[in-house]
């Protein structure tokens, strides 16, 4: 999509909506776009539903619309298809999928919000396509339609002319992206600013995620070993020591893991042991040497490592983030989680260290 400059004609954003729809999966994209309006770019907004009338989102919420699908003629810039909680039901709903491919069929960008990509792919609109929903859908997603190439960590994809979001905020994320595509970085910046919100947010969603990408097995042997690191983060879960447990080889282990869960034994260890120091990161105040400890890490320098490879962040920056949302306190800034973060881990946070 070519950028367009204030000045010229303005870019259409429809957005679809149906009873059931999730409130803030429409409202996040038109206050961004909105908001742009005030520094420079040239949106116009419509809302569309199947017959025109208003509807009634999963909250309770009642919303106003513009024009019923039927009577859309022009051709839209962006098509926002939010999801809602009943995501399920709405995938089996031949008459909405019929309305969504009418309107992505005038669209020069259909883009989905949350659960609006199983809308997408239920529609076929999705199929050949890389594609990414809410952290906790996204396994299901995959199942429902192996067609889909999912990215479970991505908070937004763009293949084509199909976008699709991860859970509802992401599509603020996936607006501001078509904002600096449309008018430039700097109206996205301005944007982002004047909402408070991340320009490019740090991490992905394997920051909320870790256990749900973990895939289900039917070996009981395996599951066995999988329930004892669960359990029990900080003991000795080496090849070796899981072998001696299952009472099969490591090469049989090492096998299993890899037909079964599609990682290393390594690798799983390492995730819950991440998983466990979220926990802890997120509801107490224990020092990182004793999270470490805990956890199996056993260093704050490990457990450092560990969080930058994996999530992006350091633990002092994620317990920032994730511990409270600052409403007791005078707010913590990004640079400021980060000196936190390093002082606990027992590291620098001069110039150069990680943020």
């Amino acid at each position: 999509m070519n950028h367009k400059r204030a000045g010229t004609d303005p870019l259409l954003v429809t957005i679809f909506v149906f009873p059931g729809v999730r409130l803030l999966d429409v409202t996040g994209p038109i206050e961004v776009f909105t908001s742009a309006n005030d520094f420079g770019a040239h949106y116009r907004l419509t809302m569309v539903s199947a017959d025109g009338n208003e509807v009634t989102t999963a909250s309770g919420t009642r919303l106003g619309v513009d024009l019923a699908v039927a009577d859309v003629r022009e051709t839209t810039d962006v098509l926002v298809i939010p999801g809602g909680p009943d995501w399920d039901r709405m995938t089996r709903d031949d008459a909405l999928l019929d309305l969504v491919r009418k309107l992505d069929a005038t669209a020069r960008c259909t883009a989905s919000v949350c659960t609006g990509a199983f809308l997408l792919a239920a529609a076929g609109l999705l199929d050949g396509r890389s594609a990414a929903t809410h952290w906790r859908h996204s396994r299901q997603l995959a199942l429902r339609f192996p067609a889909v190439k999912v990215e479970p960590d991505a908070i937004f994809v763009r293949d084509g002319k199909v976008m699709t979001s991860a859970g509802v905020t992401a599509g603020i994320d996936l607006s501001l992206a078509l904002v600096e595509e449309h008018y430039g970085a700097e109206v996205a910046r301005a944007v982002a600013k004047d909402l408070v919100v991340f320009m490019q947010r740090p991490g992905g969603q394997s920051q909320f995620s870790v256990r749900a990408r973990a895939a289900h097995t039917r070996q009981d042997m395996l599951r066995r070993v999988l329930d004892a690191v669960a359990e029990d983060p900080a003991a000795n879960h080496t090849l070796s020591a899981m072998a001696r447990r299952a009472g099969v080889s490591s090469r049989h282990v090492a096998r299993l893991f890899c037909e079964e869960l599609h990682m290393t034994p390594a690798r799983y260890v390492e995730q819950v042991r991440l998983e466990a120091a979220q926990a802890m990161l997120e509801s107490g105040d224990d020092p990182m040497a004793v999270i470490a400890r805990r956890t199996g890490f056993g260093s704050p320098e490990s457990l450092r490592r560990a969080f930058v490879r994996n999530l992006k962040v350091t633990p002092g920056v994620f317990r920032a983030r994730f511990h409270t949302t600052g409403v007791t306190g005078a707010g913590v800034t990004e640079a400021g989680a980060t000196e936190a973060g390093a002082r606990e881990a027992g590291v620098s946070a001069g110039p150069g260290a990680d943020g």
